[in-house]
């Protein structure tokens, strides 16, 4: 395991009651006692399951591959055995962590419609397969929290009318207004089923396969605490809170967001700070950026706490906003995704311009204590766009998606509260996303996509890279139609016979991708600037030119990453290179000056590391 520099305290007893209690009563209300009484029995019968001695938190070591654990096939070994294999052998020491993708019986969305939280397909392996992967690099799982496939033994209850599960969803009269609510799909709100009962409509966010939970039932509740903690004794140190944006439902209201949800949030990290303190709680919500802050628990810091629109900007000195968030301990959240990442930086590859993408960076507010980005360029999902709103114009969005079109990829819609849709995300894959500019696909195809990747490491947070981005995947039109599903496009199974051979090939975009990343990923993992806690500070570039400040440190060694984000040569025209010496660690450290003949000139798609030590 990665060294890392510091360890989580864990909550005694007694300041996880107070939490626990707090957290619900706003949930619960009159109940919380009841609640509180079965809760602690639970914890009291896990409890001893666990390691709980205080885990290390992160440095700049920690990197994660994101992928389905049938990524990699080869028709005779389990894959979870296959994808063990392909970690030790392809890719040892390169990444700290590890998520696989749901890899419990599903009925569909490839995974996210889980049958059986407690068992592994066995289509992939068992729970030795997954224990044995934890035991190599840090384990993300996922919690799929909103929803629960129809072909669960909970759904089974439900229609007749037994318990647990009989009164694990939500009915809703149809004639109800509903028309508030946020949809991330276009597919109706509520789904028919036919019951003992007679015909009953249920609240199905995303397909009438995954229908949603009632968290105002506290036995689904404490159904999810016991899976959560089950997952940790299989060896998890992440858990993945898929889609818990629309966990609670309040008719009248968005359903989005809601104060129940972020209560849940907050007692779930508190189970796991009591617990198995270290344990990392992560927040997936595809939203607008400004929304997506609020998983951290930044605007219930109390009052010495700047607001989201006051925090000072990492560009001003450690001094400034210091004082104002010393108290400052957020309770939510220790990872959020960096959602509005992948589409900025497409738009800004395909357009030659970073000053979008440089005034968000900028104005991104400093991270509380304990709390860091999860940054990423692609994923099982689309490139989500709702991101972009408040950032680009809708001209130029329409641009970005007539782009895609070109390019090969799709765009997913979502239903508004007004009846109307609005694009979601796009579906396509990262490296087709880089295969030219406004102008067309171009012979920069490569250049532009490990520049987009390179970009993303040296940022401040955790990266995570997704398997097709590691391989260049293009984009799979027969997987769509095989299965009539848009992100299919970015889903494809590898045979390992045929990766093996791309990678090992000479001259393919798969081995220059993968080479190419393995090696940054192995430098930026030695690379203390690259310490998720350590400044980041957006320097003044011409449009042409994206480029961040990393650190000091404490020792004085500070980084700058500089890129050239255009088709055209760009002037370096950068104050602090004049700074004394620089030393390029993408050329194993040797002193940097410009070449003799391209003196201040940065070519296409260029990537400096340039430290200072």
């Amino acid at each position: 395991m990665p060294s890392r520099a510091a360890s989580y305290t864990a909550l005694s007893e007694k300041e996880f009651i107070e939490r626990a209690n707090a957290r619900l009563e706003e949930v619960y209300g009159p109940r919380r006692d009841e609640i509180m009484r079965r809760l602690m029995t639970l914890l009291v019968h896990q409890q001893s399951a666990i390691d709980g001695l205080p885990r290390p938190t992160w440095s700049e070591r920690d990197q994660i591959l994101i992928t389905y654990g049938d990524t990699i096939i080869d028709g005779e070994r389990p894959p979870l055995e296959v994808l063990d294999d392909f970690l030790a052998t392809r890719l040892n020491g390169t990444f700290s962590g590890l998520h696989i993708l749901p890899f419990f019986p599903w009925s569909s969305d490839d995974g996210f419609s889980v049958i059986h939280y407690r068992e592994v397909n066995p289509k992939l392996g068992d729970w030795q397969d997954v224990r044995r992967l934890a035991s190599r690099v840090d384990l993300m799982v996922d919690l799929v929290i909103n929803h629960v496939s129809r072909d669960s033994l909970w759904f089974t209850d439900y229609l007749s009318g037994t318990q647990p599960g009989r009164d694990y969803f939500i009915e809703m009269d149809p004639e109800t207004d509903l028309s508030m609510v946020t949809r991330p799909r276009n597919s109706p709100l509520l789904v028919p089923v036919s019951t003992r009962r007679g015909t009953r409509y249920l609240w199905a966010t995303f397909s009438e396969d995954q229908i949603d939970l009632n968290f105002a039932n506290p036995d689904v509740l404490i159904e999810f605490i016991g899976i959560m903690l089950f997952y940790v004794q299989q060896g998890a140190r992440t858990i993945r809170l898929d889609a818990v944006t629309y966990l609670w439902k309040e008719v009248g209201t968005s359903c989005v967001h809601l104060p129940q949800t972020h209560a849940i949030v907050r007692l779930l990290r508190a189970i796991l700070d009591f617990v198995a303190p270290g344990t990392l709680l992560i927040t997936e919500t595809n939203v607008p950026h400004h929304e997506n802050m609020s998983y951290f628990g930044l605007e219930r810091l109390g009052p010495k706490t700047p607001s989201l629109e006051n925090q000072p900007s990492d560009n001003q000195s450690p001094e400034q906003g210091s004082e104002a968030q010393a108290d400052a301990r957020p309770d939510e959240a220790h990872m959020i995704y960096q959602f509005t990442l992948p589409p900025l930086l497409v738009h800004t590859l395909t357009s030659g311009d970073a000053s979008v993408l440089s005034d968000w960076a900028r104005s991104l507010p400093q991270l509380p204590p304990g709390c860091t980005y999860f940054n990423f360029t692609a994923s099982h999902d689309g490139i989500g766009v709702r991101a972009l709103e408040g950032l680009l114009p809708p001209h130029e969005l329409e641009i970005l998606l007539e782009l895609m079109h070109r390019f090969g990829g799709y765009v997913s819609m979502k239903t508004n509260s007004d009846g109307s849709d609005s694009p979601y995300e796009i579906n396509i894959t990262y490296y087709d996303a880089m295969k030219g500019t406004r102008r067309g696909a171009d012979a920069w195809q490569v250049e532009r996509f490990l520049c987009s990747q390179n970009l993303m490491l040296a940022l401040q947070g955790i990266p995570g890279v997704y398997f097709h981005t590691l391989t260049a995947t293009l984009n799979d039109h027969g997987g769509v139609e095989r299965s009539g599903k848009l992100r299919s496009i970015n889903r494809r199974r590898w045979p390992k016979e045929e990766l093996d051979e791309l990678i090992d090939s000479r001259s393919t975009p798969t081995r220059e991708a993968f080479t190419s990343l393995k090696r940054r990923l192995n430098i930026r993992a030695n690379e203390p600037c690259f310490h998720p806690e350590a400044a980041q500070r957006v320097l003044d570039t011409p449009p042409g030119i994206f480029a961040i400040e990393r650190g000091p440190l404490e020792n004085g060694r500070r980084l700058l990453a500089i890129y050239n984000i255009s088709d055209k040569r760009q002037p370096l025209e950068i104050d602090e290179l004049d700074d004394g010496e620089w030393y390029d660690v993408l050329k194993d450290g040797k002193r940097w000056s410009p070449h003799p003949d391209e003196r201040d000139i940065l070519r296409p798609y260029r990537s400096l590391w340039l430290v200072q030590p």
